[in-house]
């Protein structure tokens, strides 16, 4: 697919030094060659129901495939909303939804443009082979301290910061753009991740915004040409200086005016319009002595299980006499479980809702209002299940257990346990400042604390609802709404 511009070597009118493009481009022959080269491809469109989320908000999943083939459907352009996503762990999968959800609330049809989900061509390949080595990245640097002091966390918080990283990810955008040849161009497109925007602005997508989630500014965010959206006011302006992306003795030139927006936090809407009534039950519940919700969102990489372990063990006694109610999402990472049965036996007696979207979903409505007690744990191999499992929990529970990451702007009353990646130390910045969240709790003291708080005095959850209602009042959690708007040409 034909592009006018290079964008490998000058980004926002920074030239990029020669040295830098001549590897960029190496390493983008060295993709063709390793998976070949399906620039002149031709992948028909199509789109179909998703089977989860598809009832909830009328999710669609993009395909390749023919559209008056039954059980498909063409592509409404005039209705649609494209989300392009990769699934890198939930960080770009959960926004994305919100999105999605967003997309339903203002009257669009929401369609999935999963790149992943396009296995058979060479974007995908490559985004599964990078994809992978972060994994491990992530995986090593909470098994071997010293690998994390002195390479994964200046990488996540200091390399990916720099103008030259995003000169590479321009040249690995140029092989994602064969999937595009058959989508509208005048479809709003909104990026959950640069790739994704990288892409669609190499493909000449008219309308695309590059939603940025991190809250710590990196070059790797960029993709010039779209609208990019950040969700916190100092992030803004760490963006539109580009920050240090050259250095700190470096000023670059600035990215032009209206190619940046502040948006506020990307929620969905189902959790924005009923934070007055779930933050008013979570306050009664402290108040009438009830036993209070905890929730764990478990990650993949298995980064935070020995902490989670420890919360659980230290929490045992609580969970039995029912002054406290256990929540576990592992997601779709059945070994996840497996791991903390084995770290605390006392977990095989959980009352498990695996692989029943439907039960699933009804237990945590009846929830909101009613009743719980013990330890329910939540599995579900379908990616959609797993991850909208979360946000149904989180309305009928009182506090979030989380790394610092996407979850960070969301509006329940949150514990940030330690950080996988540098950047991430800012989420919990954000969320601590706002008074939604805890601070970032890096320790077994600093956790235990923090539960002290949280579990065994009255005053903290109050107040952290108060925060949220606070915020929710001027909009601090309205930037789903303000995406879409964007993306559609209804929001300034």
């Amino acid at each position: 697919m034909a592009r006018s511009v290079d964008r490998s070597r000058v980004i926002f009118g920074n030239e990029i030094a020669k040295p830098v493009v001549r590897t960029a481009e190496r390493k983008k022959r060295a993709w063709l060659k390793r998976f070949g080269d399906d620039a002149n491809a031709d992948y028909p469109l199509a789109a179909t129901l998703n089977p989860v989320l598809g009832k909830r908000f009328g999710l669609r999943n993009v395909i390749s495939g023919d559209p008056s083939v039954e059980g498909h459907e063409p592509i409404n352009a005039e209705r649609g909303l494209v989300i392009g996503c990769i699934r890198m762990g939930y960080g770009h999968y959960r926004p994305a939804l919100a999105i999605a959800s967003a997309a339903k609330a203002r009257g669009l049809i929401p369609y999935w443009f999963d790149f992943l989900s396009f296995g058979e061509t060479t974007g995908a390949k490559v985004i599964r082979s990078l994809g992978e080595l972060h994994s491990l990245g992530s995986r090593l640097s909470r098994k071997f301290p010293l690998f994390d002091k002195l390479y994964w966390e200046p990488l996540n918080s200091q390399g990916f910061k720099k103008l030259s990283f995003n000169s590479g990810d321009q040249k690995v955008s140029e092989l994602m753009t064969p999937i595009f040849r058959n989508l509208d161009k005048s479809m709003p497109f909104v990026g959950t991740h640069p790739w994704n925007s990288q892409a669609a602005v190499h493909a000449g997508m008219k309308s695309v915004v590059n939603m940025i989630v991190d809250n710590w500014p990196m070059a790797l965010h960029l993709a010039e040409g779209s609208i990019h959206t950040v969700q916190g006011p100092a992030s803004w302006m760490g963006y539109r200086m580009l920050r240090e992306f050259a250095g700190a003795k470096t000023a670059l030139r600035m990215m032009p005016p209206g190619s940046l927006k502040l948006t506020g936090h990307i929620v969905d809407h189902e959790l924005v319009a009923n934070i007055t009534p779930d933050c008013e039950r979570r306050v009664a519940r402290v108040n009438g002595g009830k036993a209070r919700r905890l929730l764990l969102s478990v990650g993949g990489a298995g980064a935070q299980g020995e902490i989670l372990a420890g919360i659980i063990k230290g929490l045992l006694q609580e969970i039995e006499s029912g002054k406290i109610v256990l929540f576990i999402n592992v997601g779709d990472h059945l070994k996840a479980w497996e791991k903390l049965v084995r770290d605390v036996p006392a977990l095989e007696w959980a009352v498990k809702h695996f692989g029943d979207w439907n039960t699933t979903s009804e237990f945590c409505e009846k929830g909101l209002s009613g009743d719980v007690s013990g330890v329910h744990a939540f599995y579900d191999a379908d990616v959609f299940a797993a991850v909208y499992t979360t946000n149904l929990l989180m309305r009928c529970s009182d506090v979030l257990v989380t790394k610092p990451g996407e979850l960070s702007f969301y509006p329940i009353p949150k514990l940030f346990i330690r950080r996988i990646g540098g950047y991430e130390a800012w989420g919990a910045i954000r969320s601590a400042e706002l008074g939604d969240g805890s601070i970032e709790c890096g320790t077994e003291p600093l956790v235990s604390q923090a539960l002290e708080l949280l579990f065994r005095e009255d005053e903290l959850i109050p107040m952290m609802c108060d925060a949220i209602a606070r915020q929710s009042s001027i909009g601090v959690y309205d930037g789903a709404y303000r995406v879409v708007g964007l993306a559609t040409g209804k929001e300034r």
